[in-house]
C-alpha cells in the first residue's frame, strides 16, 4: 500500500525527470543552430575568397589580349603568338585559349603557338551540332582566315579527341599530331561505354568546384591549386559539358570513325602512367595502331606530368625537329 509521502515523492521524481527531459530537449536546437551557424560562416567566407579569385581570374584572362574571328560555326576566340612552326593547340575540358595557351607559353621563341579556345569555352560560340568533326572543321577555318597551311596538332586531354579528328579529317595541313595526356583511341569496339564522361553539370560553377577543390588531389591526382586555372567557370560550362557529353565518348561511340591505322601523319604521344583521369595503359595498346609513332612516358606526374617538363620540352622539339625538315 502507497503511502502518502511516497506518492509525492514519486511525483517530485516525474517532475524533475519532466523538467530535466525539457533542459535537454532545450539544448539540442541551440547545438545545432551554432553549428549551423558555423557552417554558414564558413560557407559564407569561402564565397566571398571564390568571388575574389574570380575577380582576378578575369583579369588574367584581359591580359591573354585574345582575338576574335567569325567563322560559319559563329565567333571563335584565340590566342597566336610567337614565330616558326606553328603548333595548334586543342585543350582539354575545363580549359580554354589561356590553358591552351600555357601549354607552351615558354616556346614562343621557338614556335608560332596557336590556342583557339574550342566551342563553348572563353568566347567561342557554341554551332548547332558541336562534334568532333565540327570542331577540327572550325580549326580549318580558322587556319584559312589566318592563311596558314599547315601546323603540328597538339590535343591534351579531352582535345586529344579533336586533335585526332584534325588529323584524320585534314592530313594535308596536318605536319605531325602531338598527344599530351590525351584521351585514347580504342584498340577494339566496346560492347559499353560511359555516355557522360566529365565533371556533373551541377559542379561546373565557380563556387561548387572551388569547395570541391580540396579533393583534386584524391580524385584527380592533381594540386588544389589547378582551380586557378580552371576559373571562372562560369565562361566554361558550356564547353565542359559539351566534352563531357560528346566529345569524350565520341572515340567510343563512333570507333569505326577513327581508323587511325590509315593516319600517316607522324604522331607523338606523351603521358605519366600514374594519370587519374586519362589512362596511359590504355593510350600505350592504341600506339600500336599508330604507323609512324613515337612514345615517351614517365612512372609518375599525373594528368599534368609534373616534374617531367624537361622531358617533355625536349620530346616536343626533337620530334618537330625531325619532321620540319622533311
Amino acid at each position: 500500500m502507497r503511502t502518502k509521502g511516497s506518492m509525492e515523492a514519486k511525483t517530485k521524481k516525474n517532475e524533475r525527470e519532466k523538467k530535466s527531459y525539457h533542459n535537454k530537449k532545450g539544448k539540442w536546437p541551440m547545438y545545432l543552430m551554432i553549428f549551423a551557424g558555423l557552417v554558414c560562416f564558413i560557407l559564407l567566407v569561402q564565397y566571398w575568397q571564390c568571388q575574389a579569385e574570380v575577380k582576378e581570374a578575369v583579369k588574367r584572362l584581359e591580359s591573354y589580349h585574345p582575338s576574335t574571328v567569325s567563322l560559319s560555326c559563329g565567333s571563335m576566340t584565340y590566342v597566336d603568338r610567337g614565330e616558326g612552326p606553328v603548333i595548334l593547340v586543342a585543350h582539354g575540358i575545363t580549359g580554354g585559349y589561356d590553358q591552351g595557351f600555357q601549354t607552351l607559353k615558354d616556346k614562343t621563341d621557338a614556335y608560332r603557338v596557336l590556342a583557339p579556345s574550342r566551342f563553348g569555352y572563353l568566347g567561342s560560340d557554341v554551332p548547332e551540332s558541336p562534334a568532333p568533326e565540327e570542331q577540327a572543321r572550325a580549326y580549318a577555318e580558322l587556319l584559312d582566315a589566318l592563311h596558314i597551311n599547315e601546323v603540328y596538332i597538339l590535343g591534351t586531354s579531352a582535345g586529344g579527341t579533336i586533335a585526332i579528328r584534325f588529323a584524320l579529317d585534314y592530313p594535308e595541313r596536318t605536319k605531325g599530331l602531338i598527344l599530351y595526356s590525351s584521351a585514347p583511341p580504342l584498340t577494339s569496339k566496346p560492347d559499353h561505354y560511359s555516355t557522360y564522361a566529365g565533371p556533373p553539370s551541377f559542379l561546373c560553377n565557380d563556387f561548387g568546384m572551388w569547395l570541391l577543390r580540396p579533393f583534386f588531389e584524391p580524385l584527380m591526382g592533381m594540386s588544389k591549386d589547378t582551380i586557378y586555372d580552371m576559373l571562372p567557370l562560369s565562361q566554361r560550362k558550356e564547353g565542359i559539358v559539351i566534352d563531357a557529353s560528346i566529345v569524350n565518348p565520341d572515340m567510343a561511340k563512333n570507333y569505326e570513325d577513327y581508323p587511325i591505322e590509315e593516319l600517316q601523319v607522324p604522331t607523338l604521344i606523351v603521358g605519366a602512367e600514374d594519370d587519374k583521369l586519362a589512362d596511359f595503359q590504355a593510350m600505350k595498346q592504341a600506339a600500336e595502331r599508330f604507323q609512324d609513332c613515337t612514345l615517351v612516358s614517365f612512372p609518375d606526374g599525373g594528368h599534368l606530368m609534373e616534374g617531367h617538363g624537361t622531358e617533355v620540352e625536349t620530346a616536343l622539339d626533337l620530334f618537330v625537329k625531325t619532321y620540319s625538315q622533311n
